[in-house]
């Protein structure tokens, strides 16, 4: 029998095969000439809500039909599972030509005379960094105008099945498909693709990939630029390869074009700061034997003779400063003087960057036909849901029409129960926060006491600390949270976001972005201000401590400062979530095709076709780019918002975005359904985010290197308290150092056990000693530390905020050479355009056409003659 079923199949396989003599991997109809621009899919399971599919498929494909699209469908019986219907779709010239003129789209009118740019001196280095030409410009460089039916002669149109690119074709189809009506129901008009897979009735909507990643189109009429991205772009090999931005945007759109013409500038100034940042470790690591304050803290004369107050209540005893001696030698990588240079010059990076983007940008805007380009039309259009769910109607005052419009009080209320909601979330980090905080107390003093050697006091475990080992264990406790939150909160974000039922796409896009933003923002940066700022700060002095919940004692900095937990901190949750990210943007689509890529591989042509390879694909979806943006804007958060505290950060990052790329790539190219073709000419809202943490990166920066770092007391002392010429430094920990009583000790606090009789203790303030008339109120010397602060934030936020300004008012947004280009494009086509119309005329009045009057001639002349002139 099993026998007998395998020979079934193999005839059921040959007769496919014979009966078909075009090969299904082919990106065409059956006749071979009618390309495919989109394929629908759907299950015709035999369901209680079968006939209702039914008739909104009927519906909706025959009103695709009267709007001049046309369809051929592969019965389920040619599926490879026997189950899933296809819907090929093709748009003819006659469609193409009317939605170009009504998206505005721009097509070639002559080819660009304008000479190219002066050959950079440096390109004989860069040339092993280079792509072949052909794949960086696959095209020649056209002057063009927006496409008008009334002048199809003044466009380059040699083919005009070509004329227009597959990604235009699948923009201007996938425009038509998401207002195509299929019917009324309850009383309301329902229109759209969107909906249509929403509610089941088709399973996929999507354009063609032009061949198969890993080998050539066998129809010589295809330009298999799927293969050409994969071997140049999208293979790891090639990290050290230029991206070819002008095929990207020729087979994805200007939008994703966009994303990764950002991600590649941001990955190339992140080279200067790494290098920069490289610089400063090495220089705490050479300077290391160098450090007065380690010296003194290991010194077993000066470290070994300092008895600490106890770490926590009653359970911890007292131990000897020189235990801290290997974390305080660490800590010196990070808390030196590179630290303060360092933080300066990120302050300017990052102006640098942005400034340097916005002339890359204009660049690419003219490059790209971008220059006149407001937002795509489509994305100012009204968005289907929003017309769909507003039933009520008013005038527009610009256009006159009647449109859907939401009541204010129906808006006001959807913002309160949304604002409600991102409240409460935000709300929940923050709870989330004070619980990891409630851990590191409580868990603090586990640690202390189990790490303590109660019977010499001696050196523990090398750098482990109970304040490093709390640190590493809380991180990595948050970094968990943080990515259970994260889970949760994109879905709630999505759901708030349909709710509000924007007007627009962009505004929907624009108001996601903002939600999830904020979120990410508190969700990741919420731990490492905590370190940053409050860590240490309010923990009070022996005999009067201060408890969070009149329970857990407040945490203390290390002898050494905070810093070095700060860097754990960010090390853990930086690098935590780009490994998680990589893993979740790589590992998962792949395992999720394999057993797909397993049958395209295996299977002949004929049997698995073109649109069933790409059905097995995961979807791009509109929100694919959204979340790769938020990626590495929170990741630009960690570079420059705490960068003094670890200058490794934009190796890290560097590192990450030379994989990042070729993972987006990758996954871009072999995992994921060709996205719909969507035009942008700029990264939006991102923009405005990037500039504003920028702003924000100074303060921050300037905060930590004054209350976090120990820079600003070391110096302090340096030129105000030290009394040795010869070594400045010398003296500086027994000076940071204050003195309490023991016998002060109230019972609480006091530990259990004191083997050795110790009279007095020391802890980490500027505090008057027990023998003083003000005893333990702060002494002089602390208010010269906090004013010598403060001065230090007013004057570093002064400084690096002239800079930047200066540096932003220095260079032009637009380069030179782009707005003398933009200048004669505009010109020369407007000339063209202008001679195209007064030949018309010439031609109308020589045919005695009597509308052709000689005052619209003199007018179209005069016209020819302003454009000169302006």
């Amino acid at each position: 029998q099993q026998s007998g079923r395998k020979f079934q199949l193999f005839l059921k396989r040959r007769l496919r095969i014979d009966k078909r003599h075009q090969s299904k991997d082919s990106i065409f109809f059956r006749d071979g000439v009618r390309r495919i621009d989109f394929v629908l899919s759907y299950v015709d399971d035999l369901n209680k809500e079968w006939e209702k599919k039914w008739e909104r498929r009927k519906e909706f494909e025959s009103n695709l039909q009267k709007a001049g699209l046309e369809l051929e469908t592969e019965d389920k019986k040619e599926s490879e599972d026997g189950k899933i219907f296809f819907v090929k779709i093709h748009a003819p010239w006659e469609v193409l030509i009317t939605y170009a003129e009504v998206l505005n789209i721009k097509v070639p009118i002559r080819e660009n005379d304008i000479p190219p740019m002066v050959e950079n001196p440096l390109d004989c280095v860069l040339l092993p960094f280079r792509l072949p030409e052909k794949v960086m410009h696959p095209e020649p460089d056209y002057f063009t105008a927006p496409f008008s039916k009334d002048k199809q002669e003044l466009y380059l149109i040699d083919d005009e099945s070509t004329f227009f690119s597959p990604s235009m074709r699948n923009r201007i189809v996938n425009y038509i498909l998401t207002r195509c009506p299929y019917g009324t129901e309850e009383g309301k008009k329902k229109f759209g693709i969107k909906r249509l897979l929403n509610n089941g009735t088709y399973t996929a909507a999507y354009p063609l990939h032009d061949c198969q990643y890993w080998k050539k189109a066998s129809d010589p009429h295809c330009d298999s630029e799927r293969y050409t991205l994969y071997m140049e772009w999208a293979r790891f090999l090639r990290f050290y390869k230029e991206q070819p931005l002008d095929l990207i945007r020729k087979y994805y759109g200007e939008k994703i074009g966009i994303y990764f013409a950002w991600l590649g500038f941001y990955t190339e100034m992140l080279f200067l700061a790494a290098v920069v940042g490289l610089i400063c470790f090495l220089y705490g690591l050479f300077t290391m034997d160098e450090n007065m304050s380690s010296k003194e803290i290991c010194d077993p004369s000066i470290g070994g003779e300092i008895i600490m107050c106890p770490l926590c209540d009653r359970d911890c005893e007292y131990w000897r400063l020189n235990t801290t001696c290997e974390s305080s030698q660490y800590s010196h990588l990070f808390d030196n003087v590179a630290t303060l240079f360092f933080a300066i010059f990120m302050g300017i990076w990052v102006t640098l960057f942005l400034e340097f983007w916005k002339r890359r940008q204009a660049r690419l805007k003219y490059e790209w036909d971008l220059v006149d380009f407001e937002e795509e039309q489509q994305q100012l259009q009204l968005r289907p849901e929003y017309e769909a769910k507003c039933t009520q109607k008013k005038r527009n005052p610009v256009t006159q029409e009647m449109e859907p419009y939401l009541p204010i009080t129906s808006q006001a209320v959807r913002f309160c129960v949304s604002g409600a909601t991102v409240l409460f979330w935000v709300s929940l980090i923050i709870a989330s926060m004070i619980a990891v905080i409630v851990y590191r107390l409580a868990v603090y003093a586990a640690f202390a006491s189990l790490m303590e050697n109660t019977q010499s006091l001696q050196p523990i475990s090398g750098l482990l600390t109970p304040q490093l080992a709390t640190s590493v264990t809380a991180s990595c406790l948050n970094f968990v949270i943080i990515m259970i939150l994260n889970f949760f909160y994109e879905r709630i974000a999505i759901w708030i976001t349909d709710m509000e039922i924007p007007r627009t796409h962009m505004e929907y896009e624009n108001r996601l972005t903002m939600k999830m933003f904020l979120f990410q923002f508190v969700n990741y940066y919420s731990s490492c201000f905590y370190v940053a700022f409050f860590k240490g700060k309010f923990v009070g002095y022996p005999g009067a401590y201060t408890y969070m919940f009149n329970r857990w004692r407040n945490e203390e900095c290390d002898p050494a400062g905070c810093l070095i937990e700060l860097t754990t901190q960010l090390t853990i949750v930086m690098a935590g979530k780009q490994i998680w990210g990589n893993i979740q943007e790589a590992i998962v689509p792949w395992i999720c095709n394999w057993w797909g890529r397993r049958k395209a591989r295996n299977n002949p042509e004929n049997l698995y076709s073109r649109w069933e390879q790409d059905h097995d694909l995961q979807t791009f979806g509109a929100l694919g780019l959204f979340y790769e943006y938020l990626e590495m804007v929170i990741q630009f958060g960690f570079i420059t918002l705490f960068v003094a505290s670890f200058p490794l950060a934009p190796l890290l990052a560097l590192m990450n975005n030379i994989l990042e790329i070729r993972v987006d790539s990758w996954k871009l190219t072999t995992q994921y359904r060709r996205p719909v073709a969507a035009k942008a000419h700029s990264i939006g809202v991102w923009q405005e985010i990037l500039n504003g943490m920028a702003i924000l990166s100074v303060v921050t920066n300037a905060f930590i290197v004054a209350f976090t770092s120990d820079m600003i007391p070391r110096l302090v002392y340096y030129y105000a308290y030290s009394e040795n010429e010869d070594s400045p430094m010398s003296g500086y920990i027994n000076n940071s150092l204050s003195v309490f009583l023991i016998s002060d000790f109230p019972v609480r606090n006091e530990p259990k056990e004191n083997p050795e009789n110790f009279v007095i203790c020391r802890y980490r303030d500027y505090r008057y000693p027990p023998d003083h008339e003000r005893r333990y109120l702060h002494s002089m010397q602390f208010w010269h530390i906090l004013a010598a602060k403060l001065a230090f934030i007013i004057i570093m936020e002064h400084v690096v905020f002239v800079v930047k300004f200066f540096v932003a008012w220095m260079i032009p947004d637009v380069p030179a050479d782009v707005k003398a280009k933009i200048k004669r494009e505009k010109y020369l086509t407007q000339k063209i355009l202008h001679e195209y119309e007064l030949e018309k005329l010439k031609e109308r009045l020589c045919q005695g056409d009597t509308r052709a009057t000689e005052k619209e001639f003199i007018a179209t002349e005069g016209r020819m003659e302003l454009s000169r002139a302006m």
